[in-house]
């Protein structure tokens, strides 16, 4: 991606509620677990038809959730415009993974390819299941792969934007 190429902003939750009268808001995170998304600020929240920048003062979990205080909202009111909204981050606040992990983020869009140099599809999402993730694959048909490093996927090259899979066409 060159200097000149906006980058796409990775969501990592939504606000779903609010909390109490001092214009925190509840988080419905996508993170994993749910409190990492107390790592990062600023935040990216989507109003008005586009990305505002916002800081977390203040964030916690919560019961099973989160709940959060954000920059210039103060009261109740003010927070009940936030209802709904993603909330996101730049690309360059993501650590870098470690090797043989992948963010899922960055796996999106690649082609799938088997042993055979048959191309299966491409991601176009994924899947916790509990086991393990599963990729979803867009193409002649929809498939899904489970994500299992040497068993099933063999190489994730992220360079060349192919995952190669040990997987037959018509499985």
């Amino acid at each position: 991606m060159s200097n000149c190429e906006p980058s796409i902003p990775i969501i990592i939750g939504q606000i779903n509620g609010l909390y109490g009268i001092r214009g925190w808001v509840k988080i419905f995170s996508y993170t994993n677990p749910i409190t990492n998304i107390l790592n990062y600020s600023p935040w990216l929240v989507y109003r008005q038809g586009q990305w505002q920048t916002m800081s977390l003062y203040e964030g916690q979990a919560h019961g099973k959730g989160i709940i959060a205080h954000l920059g210039t909202i103060h009261d109740r009111d003010e927070a009940a415009g936030l209802i709904g909204t993603e909330i996101a981050i730049e690309r360059e606040q993501l650590l870098p993974a470690s090797a043989g992990e992948y963010y899922w983020t960055d796996l999106k869009g690649l082609t799938v390819v088997n042993c055979e140099g048959v191309t299966l599809g491409q991601v176009d999402h994924l899947v916790e299941t509990g086991a393990n993730d599963v990729l979803v694959l867009k193409g002649e048909q929809e498939r899904l792969i489970p994500f299992v490093l040497e068993h099933v996927i063999l190489e994730v090259d992220l360079a060349q934007r192919v995952i190669r899979v040990d997987w037959e066409v018509d499985f």
